[in-house]
């Protein structure tokens, strides 16, 4: 599978993937993060049934907080 992370080609095995799968491939282990496949946002109660297929674009978005 070939999809494009953060704006870099990345390739995966499977076919296809959740998000859960991919933040754990990429050790994405932030807490406060922001995941949009194809610019559609994915709530964090479906990181383990939302897919990736091949060809998506995906965007992790570590957010920080401060003052």
């Amino acid at each position: 599978m070939n999809i494009i992370l953060n704006n870099r080609p990345e390739s995966f095995p499977p076919d296809k993937m959740t998000i859960s799968e991919l933040l754990n491939e990429k050790s994405f282990t932030f807490k406060l993060l922001v995941v949009k496949i194809n610019g559609t946002l994915v709530k964090k109660d479906e990181y383990h049934t939302a897919t990736i297929q091949n060809g998506d674009k995906v965007d992790v978005i570590h957010l920080i907080s401060g003052g």
